[in-house]
């Protein structure tokens, strides 16, 4: 017979949300020390993370997915692209308008920083876990997969 787990009361998954929440930001934190990207503002990491995600962009079709007009997005793009981080090009489809994507020196930073924090992810579970917690950590990230997951 096999013995399943107690029930979890609803203050021990109040307990577990907030512990959860907190532990994300303060890997979130660790995760930006060890990437050596450079500091930008929220507004910046938007606007990169959209254009590395879904490629080329208008300043128009930037400002409307970020719910603001196209004047301030304009202001964030200027600093991005003074700083070597985007380029634009005319658009095919209508050259009044300027497609702007990630410079390849831009890419090549972000995939040396996203390389550098696996590896440090990679030797703290090496070094701190053993194999039987190696495992459980699997198993835990399957959940927190499953708990960002799409609904079913």
């Amino acid at each position: 017979m096999s013995k399943s787990a107690p029930p979890v009361t609803p203050e021990q998954l109040h307990t577990l949300a907030e512990d959860l929440r907190v532990l994300a930001g303060k890997l979130r934190r660790r995760l930006r020390e060890e990437s050596h990207v450079g500091d930008f503002t929220p507004s910046q990491v938007q606007v990169l993370n959209l254009l590395e995600r879904d490629g080329p962009a208008t300043v128009t079709g930037l400002a409307r997915a970020h719910g603001m007009r196209p004047q301030s997005m304009g202001e964030t793009l200027a600093a991005l692209k003074a700083a070597g981080l985007v380029s634009g090009a005319p658009d095919p489809n209508d050259g009044r308008q300027t497609v702007l994507s990630l410079t390849p020196s831009f890419r090549k930073r972000v995939k040396a920083s996203r390389a550098a924090r696996e590896d440090w992810l990679y030797r703290t579970i090496q070094t701190r876990f053993t194999a039987a917690e190696q495992q459980q950590l699997a198993t835990g990230v399957n959940l927190l997969k499953r708990l960002v997951g799409p609904l079913p």
